[in-house]
């Protein structure tokens, strides 16, 4: 999937512990998001679609646990390099269209990963 994300979290149980990291994976399964563990290193790496991940940092940041601290403030410096997979597809095309109104199909397809029918009927919107 084009959303498709990987958050590396290098010596986890070392800076959170082994019980939150359960109970973080557990969590993490509840937003379609996979915790796990890299190869029989100490590291570790957080998987999933950017919407999820978001949406489990904010899961994460109203349990207002201070062990959690690094894991929220790590997974949401590594947000930051994705922004634009966390805008929604509709929002992303109406906004590329509107900052070039000239801007053809077969770009906004390259640029979106979107089929030509959303690319039609986003430019389609756009000019209504």
């Amino acid at each position: 999937m084009a959303n498709e994300i990987t958050i590396h979290l290098p010596s986890l149980i070392h800076r959170i512990g082994g019980e939150k990291t359960k109970q973080t994976k557990t969590i993490a399964l509840q937003y379609q998001c996979f915790l796990k563990r890299v190869r029989r290193s100490r590291h570790w790496v957080l998987m999933g679609e950017a919407m999820s991940i978001q949406a489990l940092v904010v899961c994460l940041q109203v349990l207002n646990d201070d062990d959690l601290r690094y894991l929220i403030k790590k997974i949401q410096t590594a947000l930051t390099h994705h922004s634009d997979k966390l805008e929604p597809l509709d929002a992303k095309l109406l906004r590329l269209i509107s900052q070039n109104p000239g801007i053809t199909l077969g770009e906004l397809i390259q640029k979106t990963q979107c089929t030509e029918a959303q690319a039609r009927i986003a430019r389609f919107n756009a000019d209504v």
